[in-house]
């Protein structure tokens, strides 16, 4: 079957889903119906609340271990919510178009990416409204599947743009998942990450932290900053030593626990509260 027929088909079985509880899940079909996927994850991002997870094929085992610290804080690390409210992209992006340098061998990759066996990944960003605060993130990923995305692949899903902008903005209206005057958890969760550690480093070391938790290496950090590796890893060994860790994969740990840790956050370094409630209440 032609891929114009498989679009067609697929198209006019989704359509009378919309405003339907079943269209997420139905939105997924679609996409497998146009390609071979292991794995689709729709989730919507209300300006003020965490993200909500509306559909997600990750076997159940792998979702308790990921979706939980996903939405509590580390989608804020995330290459497509960073593209979405940081540079106000929107359309069909594969991975390697918005992810750093390096990015491949960061802590949050090997956690979200490789733990999942994820090979290749792509997906779309469509705001909702026009303040570009609400918006979904539709991920179509390959796990089991030997091959990456064929370059026809990628340009029919490119291709098809227009029509999944205009189906989700129809199920998914800015006034859904929005809710009035509620706290803006959001906002809070970003100003914690950028507050992350000030408390203890220098703002070079800061800076520094910053970068390696988004998952950029060490050889793109020193050209993006115009300084060189060594220096990067003389910051990068005097941060980790003020926070008593020593690898990438601890700093990562210790920035998601800090987030998850407090329940009103309200400015500052979270690593302070945090460490309060380490000391007050030592492991056994």
């Amino acid at each position: 079957m032609s891929f114009l027929a498989k679009f067609s088909t697929a198209t006019a079985q989704l359509v009378p889903r919309l405003r339907s509880d079943v269209f997420p899940s139905m939105l997924a079909k679609y996409f497998k119906e146009l390609a071979a996927l292991d794995n689709v994850v729709i989730i919507t991002y209300p300006s003020k609340k965490l993200p909500h997870i509306e559909h997600n094929d990750l076997p159940s085992d792998q979702r308790a271990s990921t979706i939980d610290r996903f939405v509590k804080g580390a989608f804020l690390l995330d290459p497509y919510y960073l593209a979405a409210t940081k540079k106000n992209q929107r359309g069909f992006y594969q991975l390697n178009q918005l992810a750093p340098s390096g990015f491949d061998h960061s802590e949050y990759y090997r956690t979200y990416y490789k733990s999942s066996g994820l090979i290749d990944e792509c997906g779309y960003l469509i705001p909702l409204g026009d303040t570009g605060k609400n918006f979904v993130n539709i991920s179509l990923g390959r796990i089991s599947l030997s091959d990456p995305f064929s370059a026809e692949q990628l340009l029919h899903f490119s291709e098809i743009t227009p029509l999944v902008e205009a189906l989700v903005t129809q199920h998914w209206h800015t006034e859904d998942v929005e809710f009035g005057t509620q706290k803006d958890l959001r906002g809070r969760l970003e100003a914690a990450l950028e507050y992350f550690g000030k408390s203890l480093l220098t703002e070079r070391e800061s800076q520094m932290v910053q970068m390696i938790l988004h998952g950029y290496s060490t050889k793109a950090i020193s050209s993006r900053l115009s300084i060189s590796v060594e220096t990067v890893k003389l910051h990068r060994k005097n941060a980790y030593a003020k926070l008593d860790i020593s690898t990438q994969g601890e700093l990562f740990h210790l920035f998601i626990d800090s987030l998850m840790s407090i329940d009103n956050y309200e400015g500052g370094d979270p690593l302070i509260p945090y460490q309060t409630a380490i000391t007050a209440h030592p492991s056994p």
